[in-house]
């Protein structure tokens, strides 16, 4: 009796280790959802990750707590969810340059790599908005090349490797003109180093941007998407002004550590791509100056690996490098 009793324990035991992992997949979230925003408060991707949060807390009934850890142009926070459980539960809400510039800059200083994190959607994109102080007595781009050629400019960004800091290589390179690159630790502080006259101007974020620049305390000269922002359609775009080669797109990302369970993937995908349907979701992102994208698995994949490529190009040919 005792040889088939402690047979049949080892078959229920085997049984029940199969069905854990299933039953843990399945039971996707089973606990709080932490959203870690890789750049500081208050800027696009952070009202972005607590928006979507809140609907992402109203379908799963589970807390979902939003995490700002800046840093690095955004490998601090990356690297912190990189090396997180790969359960679903810790989620990483990014820009796309902290994998498509930061690889080509910092080399072998990245913390993780890029096969360790999977995007689970692509969620919109927005230009930038080339800005200054008005105490720099510049009106238009073409006042801003003058003075670049002359005494020289500085230019703020969010980060060594984020849009700005690449921006502003594409700058120096194409109209040949002396920039000095200022990083902050996301793109609010580089607005305020913008406003406060600490810099001459930036490219960044036309959300953040914006308020001041309808107030007169900011002038913005021109936006680096392909076509007119919605939110400022009086500035005209850099190809419009003659200097295609300046467009540029932030794009803005879900991610999760590779190992992440495809059930829990697939759920949170399925959550943030419900949120994007919502009206309010839209007139959110709309205010952001955000197009909605949506792209999720191989698709998105693929974008940010051409993304990548081409920013790879862009960091050789311009000498871009961490300051």
């Amino acid at each position: 009796m005792k040889r088939p009793t402690f047979r049949l324990l080892t078959l229920c035991l085997s049984a029940f280790c199969a069905w854990t992992p299933a039953m843990a997949q399945d039971g996707f979230p089973s606990k709080t959802i932490k959203i870690v925003n890789n750049f500081a408060a208050g800027g696009p991707s952070d009202v972005l990750a607590r928006s979507i949060g809140q609907v992402l807390a109203e379908k799963f009934k589970q807390a979902v707590i939003v995490e700002n850890k800046p840093g690095a142009a955004g490998n601090l926070g990356a690297d912190a969810v990189a090396k997180s459980p790969a359960d679903g539960h810790t989620v990483l809400f990014s820009i796309d340059t902290t994998f498509t510039v930061n690889p080509h800059i910092y080399g072998k200083a990245m913390p993780f790599k890029n096969s360790d994190l999977r995007p689970v959607v692509i969620i919109s994109s927005s230009g930038l908005m080339m800005a200054v102080n008005p105490a720099t007595g510049i009106k238009s781009l073409k006042d801003f090349i003058a003075i670049g050629k002359g005494k020289g400019l500085t230019l703020s960004s969010a980060g060594n490797g984020a849009p700005g800091h690449l921006a502003a290589e594409r700058l120096t390179d194409a109209a040949q003109i002396k920039i000095t690159h200022i990083p902050y630790k996301g793109n609010s502080p580089a607005v305020t180093a913008v406003l406060s006259n600490e810099v001459d101007g930036g490219v960044l974020a036309t959300s953040g941007l914006l308020p001041f620049v309808r107030s007169g305390k900011i002038t913005g000269l021109a936006v680096t998407s392909s076509k007119r922002s919605r939110l400022a359609p009086e500035l005209p775009t850099v190809a419009e002004l003659g200097m295609k080669e300046l467009e540029q797109d932030i794009l803005y990302l879900a991610l999760v550590p590779s190992a992440t369970p495809e059930a829990a993937v697939q759920k949170l995908q399925a959550g943030i791509l419900e949120a994007l349907k919502r009206p309010e979701m839209e007139s959110r992102l709309s205010s952001l100056d955000m197009v909605i994208e949506g792209q999720t698995g191989a698709e998105a994949s693929k974008r940010l690996a051409e993304t990548s490529e081409r920013y790879g190009k862009l960091v050789r040919a311009t000498g871009m490098k961490v300051e």
